[in-house]
């Protein structure tokens, strides 16, 4: 299947069977299980921050096949530190190779995922990377404080220090802050919205766009996705229950507009929105419902669940097409939002 036709196909496939992963993310799936895991949720957090990743399943397969798992794709990277909002905290900057420093191009502030508890800079590579290519931006990926030694919302506190950094730097780097976007997958989805909400609420520039990747934006576990991938893999309902439990210092936080952001949030006056959904995932009905209600809260959105693919599968493009897929679909809204998108005559 193309690559259009994954991004164009058929929204509405009934689900009255269980989903099934397609060839290639069975794959990864198959091997991330050969990588020897425990069940995250049996773990401490020291423990689950230690096990195999979906990024090792990639990495493994890139090797098995003969492939530098380490290419850059033609992208440059850049480790610092910036300031948090209690300290320091890391960041990842991202340029295509053929980047002119003689203008200013467009950055995407970009929030990596792990329940806001596990995962770094390192797991969360392939998304910030493809898409700095693909949408030929500066991304500058930001780490923050996690839970259980930081509860909410020492992450969300952090995400709106960097997006400030972001806007009063990204000269420095040759940033453009007049064209600074948000964007994040999964816990980073969640904190990629809650900048775009946290920034109107304090009157800072808005971000020109907001790409939401199979986001967190509920608490219901048992709707329609939690029932259907109770037990998926790489991400089920243990796992979030977990994840959950190390988050919050009290249940009442969990009720917070950053978290249950389909039922408490304000969506009023947002900034366009792409939101990519995976079929096989727990979080895939609130993903949706975040679309629809974004909708209906007059915010230009446009929406794409992936069928056959899993929660983690956006950053595995050099083995999965439909994460190719979503990336261009990504990178196309992305220059959309910032007027560099290259129209037809």
């Amino acid at each position: 299947m193309s690559i259009i036709d994954k991004l164009f196909g058929d929204d509405d496939k009934p689900r009255d069977t269980p989903a099934k992963a397609d060839g290639p993310m069975q794959k990864v799936l198959d091997e991330l299980a050969s990588l020897g895991g425990k069940p995250i949720e049996t773990l401490s957090p020291e423990e689950a921050r230690q096990q195999p990743t979906p990024t090792d399943a990639v990495k493994s397969l890139l090797r098995k096949d003969g492939k530098d798992p380490s290419d850059d794709m033609g992208v440059k990277t850049s480790d610092i530190t910036i300031p948090g909002a209690a300290g320091p905290i890391q960041a990842r900057i991202y340029k295509p190779h053929d980047h002119s420093e003689d203008k200013l191009h467009p950055v995407v502030v970009y929030f990596h995922g792990g329940g806001f508890v596990i995962a770094d800079l390192d797991v969360y590579d392939g998304g910030p990377r493809g898409v700095s290519k693909m949408a030929d931006v500066i991304v500058v990926s930001v780490h923050y404080r996690q839970a259980p030694e930081h509860h909410f919302p020492a992450a969300h506190d952090d995400a709106l220090a960097a997006y400030r950094w972001v806007l009063e730097n990204a000269q420095t780097f040759r940033g453009d802050p007049q064209k600074v976007a948000v964007m994040g997958e999964s816990a980073g989805g969640n904190l990629a919205i809650g900048v775009s909400m946290m920034a109107r609420d304090a009157g800072l520039a808005a971000p020109k766009h907001q790409v939401l990747v199979y986001p967190v934006a509920g608490v219901d576990m048992d709707n329609e996705s939690y029932v259907e991938n109770a037990d998926a893999k790489p991400l089920n309902k243990p796992m979030m229950k977990w994840f959950v439990k190390h988050i919050f210092a009290n249940e009442a936080d969990a009720q917070d507009p950053r978290i249950n952001i389909v039922e408490k949030a304000n969506l009023a006056g947002l900034p366009s929105t792409t939101v990519i959904c995976a079929e096989i995932d727990p979080l895939r009905t609130e993903g949706e419902l975040l679309a629809e209600k974004l909708e209906q809260a007059g915010v230009d959105v446009r929406h794409k669940t992936f069928h056959g693919s899993t929660h983690e599968f956006f950053g595995m493009a050099a083995v999965v097409p439909d994460a190719a897929a979503a990336q261009t679909f990504a990178a196309h809204e992305l220059k959309r939002a910032f007027g560099t998108a290259i129209l037809p005559i």
